[in-house]
């Protein structure tokens, strides 16, 4: 990578959140998932402040023995960085995380609201957008200003539909900012758009305009943004162009794929822990094993995932016995009764599936509902077919991370609507995930693939994901940041 820069992260969640341990010593548990796991280049060869939520009362209890200055903190690697916790009233934050970001803003994204009966945009979601989200993404706006007031040379690395304010509110102190916004879920149509009132579809175009780059998964959800832009706020966009010009400023605006660390999954794979958890499942698994890894939203589209299974299983009965589904969900936002309906929905169609065909010795789907992710990568080397048939989904990681520890030849089924897509496409089973009798019947053409051609497709995934880590995604997005410098005339 290039030389060191100064950096500051900004996200929801951030890298460490502590706890009491049970003799009441102060613990750090570190993320290894996601968007911390995603970063952790940026931190070990970059001077980096990550700024992020307090989500717990011991992350408050350090914000305040710290005098709201950023703590020190280590990588798992050791790499130092700074960690500067964010601090909200408890009402505020309710609103911002649980009513507008999830669910609104994420169904938005997700396309799904069914319109004929929601959302309801009542005096309800006013409130929580002008006392819940604002005031939050005012918060960090303070502290983003803060830490460029000391660095003034940093660049700004937002992240997420948590943010959108937050760059305008930062542009209008720091007008000369550098400052750049990496959006990890899809941007639907401009029409989808319009379920939010004028002022807040238009405060989420005009903050995310703020920055000077603004990033996506794939060249599908840019040209949506794009189009959004054009529609939502009237300017003029050339079709051809990943630039907007905003009175004065040219806003970049770029599809970078996140990926993966080949290398880390690898030594996972291998870890005593999962390979202990690959015994388990190699002990009790049938011929052929479908797998899905995934978090209970209403995006994943689980509930159509199992109902495929079911009409796959009335159409092959000479299959009964000898196929499996193995279900790992991760439960999430339980808190949010759209959330809390789904996983209901889920249980019950999982049901259905084994009250229909289940036989002494063998039980068609293995539903379960933990955080395990040693068993997700153990299940991840074992599976005959994988399952990704999310209704909308930003890149979907699963489908990167799966075929790469892959030991059995398996198969991707992959929805045409993930980011995941533009890149795997090719060497998938393409589905639409809405055509339920369409999957079922890719789970038959899985099933039968013959070998060779199994093996052809997993080789090309994994030599493209290989290829196309999470070191290039990194270093695409370091490049954007020296265009948006060069366009400024500031000095790398």
């Amino acid at each position: 990578m290039a030389g060191r820069r100064r950096l500051i992260v900004v996200s929801n969640r951030g890298p460490v959140v502590h706890d009491r341990d049970a003799n009441g010593a102060r613990v750090a548990r570190r993320g290894g998932g996601g968007l911390v796991t995603a970063l952790r280049s940026l931190v070990e060869h970059h001077d980096v402040t990550w700024i992020a939520s307090a989500m717990s009362a011991e992350d408050k209890k350090v914000a305040e023995e710290a005098g709201g200055e950023p703590i020190a903190e280590e990588a798992r690697s050791g790499a130092p960085y700074r960690l500067r916790f964010v601090v909200h009233d408890p009402s505020a934050y309710d609103w911002y995380y649980n009513v507008v970001a999830n669910p609104m803003l994420w169904f938005v994204h997700h396309y799904l609201w069914g319109l004929a009966n929601a959302p309801d945009v009542d005096h309800g979601l006013h409130h929580a957008w002008n006392e819940g989200y604002v005031p939050v993404n005012r918060n960090f706006a303070d502290a983003v200003v803060t830490e460029l007031e000391r660095e003034p040379d940093a660049a700004v690395f937002f992240h997420d539909y948590h943010l959108y304010v937050a760059p305008g509110l930062v542009r209008e102190r720091v007008p000369d900012a550098l400052l750049t916004h990496f959006v990890h879920v899809p941007w639907s149509m401009p029409e989808y758009w319009r379920v939010l009132p004028q002022p807040i579809r238009r405060a989420v175009h005009e903050g995310l305009l703020a920055n000077d780059v603004v990033s996506f998964h794939t060249s599908r959800w840019r040209r949506n943004f794009l189009r959004s832009c054009e529609d939502i706020l009237g300017l003029e966009v050339d079709g051809s162009s990943d630039e907007i010009a905003v009175g004065e400023r040219v806003v970049a605006v770029r599809a970078r794929p996140i990926s993966v660390d080949p290398q880390e999954f690898d030594e996972i794979a291998a870890s005593p822990v999962v390979e202990a958890q690959e015994e388990a499942i190699a002990g009790t698994r049938p011929e052929t094993l479908i797998l899905r890894v995934d978090r209970t939203d209403p995006s994943k589209n689980v509930v159509r995932g199992l109902r495929a299974y079911e009409l796959y299983l009335d159409a092959h009965p000479e299959m009964h016995g000898r196929v499996q589904m193995l279900a790992l969900l991760d439960p999430s936002r339980q808190d949010i009764p759209e959330y809390a309906e789904y996983l209901g929905a889920v249980q019950r169609a999982a049901r259905t599936v084994n009250d229909r065909f289940q036989q002494e010795g063998w039980i068609p789907l293995d539903l379960q509902i933990q955080d395990n992710f040693p068993q997700a990568v153990a299940a991840y080397k074992q599976f005959d077919v994988l399952l990704v048939n999310a209704i909308f989904d930003g890149m979907n990681l699963v489908a990167k991370e799966a075929p790469l520890v892959n030991t059995r030849g398996g198969v991707l089924i992959l929805s045409e609507n993930t980011g995941a897509h533009e890149e795997l496409g090719e060497w998938a089973l393409t589905v639409n995930p809405f055509d339920v009798a369409g999957q079922a019947g890719a789970l038959h053409a899985a099933v039968t693939m013959a070998e060779d051609e199994r093996r052809r497709r997993l080789e090309a995934i994994v030599d493209h994901v290989r290829e196309h880590d999470i070191a290039g995604w990194i270093e695409a997005q370091l490049a954007d940041l020296d265009e948006a410098r060069a366009r400024l005339g500031a000095p790398a």
